[in-house]
């Protein structure tokens, strides 16, 4: 009895590393950005955005971080953490990605990311909603 109670919690423990897994090619892409960001590397963090942005700031990396901070962002360019919250595969090639950060406040905030996977290119971030959260990260 006692091996069959132990063998249930592991495979309970292993389910949702496994749901990590099936999201790990967005959830790379959100945390380059990040990384990115917080090094302020304007040329490394355009490279995770969308078509769309790249085609907008081409040859202009420190304008993209610019207008990154101008409308907004800064607590995920200066966040100290983030982790992955829920995610919903709207379709094959569209993510809506939950990540919470602690600012550098030590604010909490919640961002939800849009990611499309785009030919030749794989994940890229269409867009972020970003709001502040109640209570105070650790």
């Amino acid at each position: 009895m006692r091996v069959l109670l132990a063998l249930t919690m592991m495979i309970a423990l292993l389910l949702p590393a496994t749901a990590q897994d099936d999201a790990a090619p967005w959830q790379a892409t959100v945390t380059g950005q990040i990384e990115a960001f917080r090094s302020g590397d304007g040329a490394a963090a355009l490279t995770f955005a969308a078509k769309g942005f790249r085609t907008q700031f081409e040859g202009q990396p420190d304008a993209f971080y610019a207008a990154i901070i101008a409308t907004g962002y800064q607590p995920i360019v200066d966040s100290r953490s983030h982790s992955f919250g829920e995610f919903n595969k709207v379709s094959e090639t569209i993510v809506m990605q939950v990540v919470k950060f602690v600012g550098p406040d030590q604010g909490l905030y919640e961002a939800l990311y849009q990611l499309g996977d785009e030919p030749d290119e794989g994940w890229r971030v269409l867009g972020v909603a970003l709001k502040k959260e109640e209570g105070v990260g650790i």
